[in-house]
Order: C-alpha cells, then sequence, then structure tokens
C-alpha cells in the first residue's frame, strides 16, 4: 500500500465533511470560534483510526465518515478547553494562536461546548448501520470522553502537578487521559463494521498500547521536539512540575518503552492479516512522529 497517498486521501474526505458541516451555522458568533479549531488541520488521527479499523475487517471506512468525524469534534473541544489559561495555558496550537488568545477565555469555553454537544448530533446522523449498534458505539463513545475516560485522565493529571506520582498511577493517568479516546476510535470502528468478539478483544488491546505509545512519543517530543515542527511550544511539562514517561523512565528508557509497545501494539494485529497494514502504518506514523 502506498501509505501516503492513503492517509492523505481520507483526510480530505475528513476535512470535506467537516467543511460541510460546519457550513451549517448557529445562532450566535460561537460557530466562528467552534471553526477557527475544528477546521485549523491536524493530523486526523483518531478518524482515519476509526476508518481504518472498519477496513481492517473488510468494510469501507468512508461510509462511517459522521461517527468519524463526531470523534475528531471531541477531540478538537478537548485541545480548546486544554489549552486555556486554567488548564495548561498555552498560547499556541497547530501553529497559530489557541482559541481563547483569539476569542477570549468565555467563548473558547463555549466553542469546546458546541463541539462536545455538535459531536454526538453528527454520529447520530450515522446511516446504514443497524440502530442498536449505533447506539452502544456512541455509548461507548461518551464513556471514553467522560469521567471513565478522557475527563477523568484529565482530572487525574490536575492532581498530579507538582506530585511524583509511580509508573502505575501515569499508566492509569494516560490511559484515561490520551488512550480513551484511541481506544474509542478502534471500537467504533469494530463495531460498526461487525467485529466477532475476537476481533474486538484483539483491537481493544492494541488501541491501549497504541495510546500508550502515542503519550510516550509525546513525552519525548516535549523534551527534545521543535517547537516550530510541533506548532507549540515544548517544555510544557516541565513548566507545569507534571510527571511523565520521560522523568519516571529517562530520555533513553523512554524511547526503549515506546518501542516495546509499538512491537507489541502490531503484534495485536496479526489476526487481520494484510487487510490492517494501515492500521500498521498509522502506528509507525503516531509514534515516529516529529510533531
Amino acid at each position: 500500500m502506498d501509505f501516503a497517498v492513503y492517509y492523505d486521501n481520507q483526510r480530505k474526505l475528513i476535512e470535506n465533511f467537516l467543511e460541510t458541516r460546519m457550513a451549517k451555522k448557529g445562532i450566535s458568533k460561537v460557530d466562528d470560534a467552534m471553526a477557527y479549531s475544528l477546521l485549523a488541520g491536524g493530523k486526523r488521527i483518531r478518524p482515519v483510526l476509526l476508518m481504518a479499523t472498519a477496513e481492517a475487517l473488510g468494510k469501507k471506512g468512508y461510509n462511517y465518515l459522521p461517527v468519524a468525524c463526531g470523534l475528531e469534534m471531541i477531540h478538537t473541544y478537548s485541545l480548546i478547553h486544554d489549552d486555556l489559561p486554567c488548564m495548561d495555558d498555552d498560547d499556541y496550537r497547530r501553529g497559530r494562536l489557541t482559541n481563547h488568545k483569539v476569542f477570549g477565555e468565555a467563548m473558547a469555553v463555549l466553542a469546546g461546548d458546541g463541539l462536545l454537544t455538535l459531536a454526538f448530533e453528527v454520529m447520530l446522523e450515522q446511516k446504514n448501520v443497524d440502530p442498536a449498534v449505533l447506539i452502544e458505539v456512541v455509548r461507548e463513545m461518551a464513556m471514553c470522553a467522560g469521567n471513565y475516560g478522557m475527563v477523568g485522565g484529565q482530572g487525574l493529571d490536575l492532581e498530579a502537578e507538582g506530585k511524583e506520582i509511580s509508573t502505575e498511577e501515569l499508566r492509569k493517568l494516560h490511559a484515561g487521559k490520551t488512550g480513551a479516546l484511541f481506544i474509542g476510535a478502534v471500537r467504533g470502528g469494530a463495531h460498526l463494521a461487525g467485529a466477532t468478539d475476537e476481533q474486538l478483544l484483539a483491537l481493544t488491546k492494541f488501541a491501549d498500547l497504541l495510546g500508550l505509545a502515542f503519550q510516550i512519543t509525546d513525552d519525548i517530543l516535549d523534551v527534545e521536539g521543535d517547537a516550530e515542527a510541533m506548532g507549540k511550544p515544548v517544555g510544557s511539562d516541565a513548566k507545569n512540575q507534571k510527571s511523565t514517561y520521560v522523568s519516571l523512565y529517562s530520555l533513553e528508557g523512554a524511547k526503549a518503552l515506546a518501542a516495546k509497545t509499538v512491537d507489541e501494539a502490531l503484534q495485536c494485529l496479526e489476526i487481520f492479516g494484510d487487510k490492517a497494514d494501515a492500521l500498521r502504518e498509522i502506528t509507525k506514523l503516531m509514534c515516529n512522529r516529529k510533531n
């Protein structure tokens, strides 16, 4: 497979869907703030991951764009709120000013709220899926995004600032904060494509390991990444006194752990043969990235 072409095509489908959906205006200027962050580009890893999972099970990923793009809206809302002064207090995201620096803190909060609620509206517009399956997918997405997952992980992250935490506590924190949406993406694609119990188990384990490898890579980039390439400042973890895989394992130890975790994740895909090649390439892309 020519993964560069595949990835570019998937991203174009996602961008077109998001642009079309955001052309439907609400009743206030909050739409502008929502669109500012949602249409700012980015890797679109989570929706691509959902679509590639469906393809590993023999289905066409583009058939599930509403659910995939709803997930991207959830991810984007989390970034808007994460950048706020009361959270990470970051000024730049994806190479330009963060939402609150352009629209103000109050409007940024509303933009995040708007994207979160729009996400579920868009997901439920999914056609050609058994309603019971779609309800289960949306339920799991809500769990992955909420206090069982991403929001819960963010809470643990705030509680851990300025404290030394164990590797087990760090793993739990990031399994929620970062890993949960990867699990939501992969399990969402699996459910939509009719995965068997065996396939769902393998894909869930894959997603969990992928989320871990992604976070370790993130921690490494926060130490040795290039701010211009990343489109945001580096060193924010140290500034906010956060425990990371680098602080607990050392830089070289974190790199070794990332490589081991990637290998374990790829092993989970063996039962899918070459149909999972896109998932394999996404894994390598995510964990060898420079931004």
